[in-house]
């Protein structure tokens, strides 16, 4: 006869319990999270590779080899900027079994709508300042100085231009940077910290000034909404390089400390650095914030946030 207790019964009727899963080693723990290697190292091998691209590039010196000219060079310098920029995060991609278009970079949305949009808002903004800065007597236009097929021959090589610069400085800051580091401290926190250093980044140019500087940064900061709203980096590719043509071509002002070579206006400044930006050029006036902080609140009304917001396609 079983005079076993029948809760005894069923307990041994149970298979045995699996082993418990070992706890991760240290390394494993500083390298790895849930979701595989940790934003921070992911961010610092980008870096790395970056900067390396960026050596042997400088190394190998070829624009010299090549006896390029100013503008050559300055196109050249460009298109390697842009594979420093888009070669590692391509890399990235595959280790991170993700699509290259995930950093900010829309495929669908290329040199589309918001593009243009951003392009239109860019030299609008810039003709903004420059009337402000009219209508206190602080920036005269001047007269032309380009004449027949030289307007549209530095028109074009410009725009050109421009548009590959605003897309490796948005990307290089607000692409896979932004994108990684935004998993490990937030949207905000990391927009905060790469405008900081985008701002910084200015002080090398020649004529910079702090307050150029700072308006770079606070820049930035208006790039970063533009990214929030819409999910995608072609409206602040676009405002950015519209801006800094509008600039250096069209208005032939200072851009960041410098003048390009093919400028169509010949313009004047009257009134000490603060007001006019001095040698920084129109980004470096005081009157640079004002025009910012408007540009954040007429974009905040004109691209209200979604229902569901943007996160999963900006971090």
């Amino acid at each position: 006869m079983n005079d076993r207790n029948p809760a005894e019964i069923q307990l041994a009727d149970q298979p045995p319990a699996p082993p418990s899963a070992p706890l991760p080693s240290w390394g494993e723990r500083i390298f790895m999270g849930s979701g595989g290697l940790r934003s921070g190292w992911r961010l610092l091998l980008y870096v790395i590779m970056v900067a390396a691209l960026g050596f042997l590039l400088r190394k190998a010196a070829l624009p010299h080899r090549l006896g390029l000219g100013d503008m050559g060079k300055s196109m050249f310098g460009v298109t390697a900027a842009l594979f420093m920029a888009v070669l590692p995060a391509l890399f990235m991609a595959k280790i991170e079994k993700r699509s290259f278009w995930d950093y900010g970079i829309s495929r669908r949305g290329a040199f589309g709508k918001l593009f243009w949009q951003g392009m239109a808002w860019g030299i609008a903004a810039i003709t903004a300042l420059l009337l402000v800065l009219r209508g206190v007597h602080a920036f005269y236009f001047g007269n032309i100085l380009l004449h027949g097929a030289s307007i549209w021959k530095f028109a074009i090589s410009l725009a050109v231009f421009f548009v590959l610069v605003g897309f490796v400085e948005e990307f290089l800051l607000r692409g896979y940077t932004q994108f990684t580091l935004a998993q490990g401290i937030g949207f905000w926190p990391a927009g905060v910290l790469l405008s900081i250093l985008f701002g910084a980044g200015h002080l090398g140019n020649p004529g910079e000034s702090i307050f150029g500087a700072a308006a770079a940064g606070a820049v930035g900061l208006f790039f970063c909404l533009t990214l929030k709203r819409t999910g995608t980096l072609w409206f602040a590719i676009g405002f950015h390089a519209s801006w800094d043509w509008g600039e250096s071509y069209l208005y032939g002002v200072a851009d960041s400390g410098s003048i390009f070579p093919g400028r169509l206006m010949n313009p004047s400044w009257h009134g000490p650095a603060w007001l006019t930006g001095g040698t920084v050029g129109p980004e470096g006036s005081l009157l640079a914030f004002l025009v910012i902080v408007a540009l954040c609140a007429l974009f905040a009304r004109a691209y209200p946030a979604a229902q569901g917001d943007n996160s999963s396609a900006v971090a």
